[in-house]
């Protein structure tokens, strides 16, 4: 298992690197498959001292992604407070009805770009100038069906999810509607 810690507005000692590799070494029982682990630790100047230190964790294992992110006034609490929170997300995707699934043959790199891709595209700031393309993405999609889209979307805590459908052969856009239940977009030529 790869474990890279990343520092924004912090410096990263190693001994915040052995503590979180330490913290992750645990969730490795649970995802023996566990590829790659990502850990951005930054700082906020926040007005309040109880959101100071933001952590994010997200993982590579078989093909699927976890991602979590928690914020609290000390470094060392937010790393604990993620960790638990992912440990979670394990068991709700440990416990899940598995299904028989297609896998991709991405590269774990395709699959860190993809990720970074949907995280920048989720988390990007408000724009200062309005109708201007400030930012581009390439990423690699994924090809799975529908209800493992859900799943990845839901496990990334985003509100829309890009995959490549097999059966139809092009790129599908699942999301989170405002009524609870999700929109599919599908492309077609005309």
């Amino acid at each position: 298992m790869k474990v890279i810690v990343h520092g924004r507005n912090v410096e990263i000692t190693d001994w915040i690197e052995e503590y979180v590799a330490k913290k992750v070494q645990r969730l490795e029982r649970y995802l023996p498959n566990l590829n790659e682990v990502r850990t951005e630790i930054s700082q906020m100047a926040a007005k309040s001292a109880a959101d100071r230190y933001t952590v994010q964790i997200t993982m590579w294992s078989n093909g699927q992604i976890l991602r979590a992110e928690e914020t609290t006034s000390d470094i060392f609490a937010s790393i604990d407070a993620v960790v638990d929170k992912i440990s979670r997300q394990i068991e709700r995707f440990k416990g899940r009805a598995t299904t028989e699934r297609r896998r991709s043959t991405a590269s774990v790199a395709a699959q860190s770009e993809l990720v970074a891709a949907a995280v920048a595209a989720a988390d990007s700031e408000p724009e200062e100038v309005i109708g201007q393309i400030i930012r581009r993405k390439q990423f690699v999609i994924q090809p799975m069906d529908e209800q493992e889209a859900v799943e990845q979307m839901e496990l990334l805590g985003h509100d829309f999810f890009v995959y490549f459908n097999p059966e139809s052969r092009v790129a599908n856009v699942i999301y989170r509607r405002k009524d609870g239940n999700y929109g599919l977009l599908e492309p077609q030529i005309a």
